[in-house]
């Protein structure tokens, strides 16, 4: 069970080590300008490797378990799927079902851990290979690995490397699981925290905030939902930025630093190296200034 393209490397592994009798993946949704349904990832992969696709639009519904129920599986394993498994599926499979979290349970449960182990300016994070309960990413851990996260990296590189790590200890780990050596250890709820699912809202930076935090947010949130800068009525997205230590000055103050545009943060400068005005191509940020002679002016 998955739908972006994080499930791609566990779903190719899966199907080179064992049988994969169905792959069960979000429907299709209307995407791009035209808003045409696009198939997820998972789909596209599925279809390629000719293994049988559900797409129901429910888990709950009893047409959607006597569906995947037919196909009587052994084990269930689920890497971003989108949707959560009701007890009728989690007591299907035979060895129940295992889930690939991108995170060091017991932190980070939800959907956005990527996003905010980056926006917290974490130094490491993981993922956890984890049987499923009734709860949000509240079951208990079969294996976990480390990796640290690099200054600069964005969501999209850190998912596509968790997506393979993931991928990986979970081959590792399933012949030992199937076989009943392999212990699970519950998880320590006193260090839980939480990453909701994100929304367009969470784009609008705050420069209230200190600019290390703002940077942090900028890396956390590419591809999506990204980070912008509103100000007269306008979008500015922000793609590269770097902070640069000054004066103090009121939050959200425009400024000119060696050629490129500013915002005055908490706690010093946010340069603005790489931006995307609405409704145009990203541009560097000093082509930027050349076309915006008000960017000084107070609104």
């Amino acid at each position: 069970m998955g739908s972006p393209e994080f499930a791609l490397p566990a779903l190719e592994a899966l199907n080179n080590a064992y049988n994969v009798v169905a792959v069960v993946t979000q429907p299709d949704r209307p995407a791009g300008r035209g808003r045409h349904p696009q198939p997820s990832a998972v789909k596209q992969l599925a279809v390629g490797l000719k293994i049988p696709i559900l797409q129901p639009a429910s888990l709950r519904k009893l047409s959607a378990v006597t569906e995947l129920a037919a196909y009587a599986p052994d084990l269930i394993i689920v890497a971003a799927y989108g949707q959560i498994l009701p007890r009728s599926i989690l007591e299907m499979p035979k060895f129940g079902c295992l889930n690939i979290h991108a995170s060091l349970l017991p932190a980070w449960r939800g959907a956005s851990p990527i996003q905010a182990a980056i926006a917290n300016g974490d130094e490491r994070t993981g993922v956890t290979i984890m049987l499923m309960d009734e709860g949000m990413d509240t079951g208990a851990i079969l294996a976990q690995r480390e990796v640290p996260i690099r200054s600069g990296t964005t969501a999209m590189e850190l998912s596509d490397q968790l997506a393979h790590l993931g991928a990986r200890t979970l081959i590792e780990i399933l012949p030992a699981y199937l076989r009943g050596t392999l212990a699970a250890i519950p998880q320590d709820d006193s260090k839980k925290s939480f990453a909701p699912k994100l929304t367009k809202q969470d784009s609008l930076l705050d420069f209230r905030l200190p600019a290390q935090t703002l940077l942090n947010q900028i890396h956390a949130y590419q591809p999506w939902p990204g980070a912008v800068y509103q100000w007269g009525g306008k979008r500015l997205k922000i793609l590269q930025a770097h902070v640069h230590p000054t004066f103090e000055c009121d939050p959200s103050g425009r400024f000119v630093m060696n050629g490129l545009p500013a915002v005055c943060t908490s706690d010093g400068l946010l340069v603005l190296d790489t931006v995307q005005p609405e409704g145009k191509k990203p541009m560097p940020g000093k082509a930027f200034l050349n076309g915006q002679p008000d960017w000084l002016e107070d609104e």
